[in-house]
């Protein structure tokens, strides 16, 4: 076929027309250099490293700069394969490849390599596809009817066998909260990565290096971040949010990130209780920049601010109190996570959705905190002993509810951007309390 090449884009001509819905299919013979990575997973590329016994060591993680770095694809959120993909990768013997899905078989190719073939039966973003190329043992075991598969450096073993038990707790946790594992005919893995991690569908790449928190650390700087291992709970649970429910445009990327940072404190609830989760997703806080809205531009592959990880979480923590009611937002999580299970959505999608099964206009809510930088600040004061109060934000048309304690007692109120007087009497302002670790806000007592 006669093609030309602009930048990353190839343009196809077809000498004769294509019936619609017809089946057809094209072969790519291309070959390269593959970018290398500089600090993967945050910039796109190939990883080549050895491992303690200076064995090749390989990886690949490309979300944002996009698969056709590697292979020739339709590189867009907006589609995917219907049926999935095949991956075949020779390599050298005493190594092997590890891929998507079910190991379909290997075969010595009698040339020194040995192929390693693998099969996804779903859907799948192109961003998600991988291999991994190394001295990889496997471990694991069939879970509740979920099949468990464990690929780490052979010196590793012992190690991954006690971390990767957190695998159990969390998928009895995600699955009761969010439905059924969305790829279970693909079964679920973790693959030991040098790089950080990244959530390659059904094939979670895995570089903590065995230690509690995120790298030893924990995110929220409360200490409660060390009771999992980051890794394996976060890229995890993507398979919900990023790989089953995937955003139409990078610009809408919050929809991965801003549940899959809310799925942390969901199994620490599930684990440990709602206070230390509580405790945990206000401790995020901290990690906010305040740089840009969290929705990037649509239609030019840009995302927004970083901080539609753990914004868009205590968003969805916000919006959880103002439900009030948490056998319905339980409900609400399960019905978002099982009505768009493999489907490709957008914010207007995700807002409406929520609207109408909470019965509250959350819009104004979405708005804010998606559009704009910062956080709505409730200002209150006192005239002639009653309480008034309003929000201070550049959204004019924010109004949300929140609830305040008041001499030990909890009143939801409804401010909008427009002071109001209430029946609420009070004394002084110190009597007066915002639940800020229920509601995402500031405060300031005038």
């Amino acid at each position: 076929m006669r093609y030309k090449r602009e930048f990353n884009a190839i343009f196809i001509d077809f000498e004769t027309s294509l019936a619609k819905d017809s089946k057809q299919q094209i072969h790519f013979y291309y070959s390269g250099k593959p970018i290398i990575a500089k600090r993967a997973p945050w910039d796109g590329g190939f990883v080549f490293e050895k491992d303690s016994n200076g064995k090749d060591w390989i990886g690949v993680a490309v979300q944002g700069t996009g698969a056709s770095l590697w292979y020739p694809c339709k590189d867009s959120q907006t589609d995917e394969p219907d049926f999935g993909a095949t991956i075949k990768v020779a390599v050298p013997n005493g190594l092997m490849n590890v891929s998507n899905g079910r190991l379909i078989g290997s075969e010595d190719l009698k040339n020194g390599y040995t192929r390693w073939d693998w099969e996804v039966k779903n859907p799948i973003n192109n961003y998600d596809i991988t291999i991994n190329v190394g001295d990889y043992i496997h471990f694991g075991e069939n879970y509740k009817g979920l099949d468990l598969d464990y690929y780490v450096l052979r010196d590793n073993e012992t190690k991954a066998r006690s971390q990767f038990e957190q695998v159990k707790p969390m998928m009895d946790c995600f699955q009761s909260k969010f439905g059924p594992y969305p790829f279970k005919e693909d079964g679920y893995k973790l693959v030991e990565t040098h790089y950080l991690g990244m959530e390659h569908q059904s094939a979670v790449a895995y570089g903590n290096k065995y230690q509690a928190g995120y790298l030893g650390g924990d995110l929220s700087g409360t200490g409660i971040g060390l009771l999992f291992d980051f890794i394996i709970i976060h890229e995890s649970g993507h398979e919900w949010f990023g790989n089953s429910i995937t955003s139409k445009d990078v610009a809408d990327m919050w929809i991965h990130e801003g549940f899959t940072c809310y799925s942390e404190s969901v199994y620490l609830e599930c684990l440990f209780g709602y206070e230390k989760a509580q405790r945990y997703i206000n401790g995020l806080q901290r990690n906010i920049d305040n740089d840009k809205p969290i929705i990037g531009h649509y239609g030019v592959s840009n995302e927004g601010s970083g901080d539609m990880y753990y914004k868009g979480a205590l968003m969805l923590n916000t919006i959880r109190h103002i439900v009030n009611d948490d056998k319905k937002w339980w409900e609400m999580l399960l019905k978002y996570s099982t009505i768009f299970r493999h489907k490709i959505i957008d914010t207007e999608t995700v807002a409406s959705f929520f609207n109408q099964e909470s019965g509250v206009n959350l819009t104004p809510i979405f708005d804010e905190y998606l559009k704009y930088v910062g956080a709505p600040i409730l200002e209150y004061k006192i005239n002639k002993k009653h309480l008034e109060y309003r929000w201070n934000s550049n959204n004019i048309n924010f109004s949300m509810p929140i609830d305040l304690i008041i001499k030990g007692k909890k009143i939801r109120v409804y401010p909008t951007t427009k002071w109001q007087k209430s029946k609420i009497k009070v004394g002084r302002l110190k009597d007066v309390e915002a639940l800020k670790d229920h509601f995402f806000i500031k405060v300031n007592a005038l």
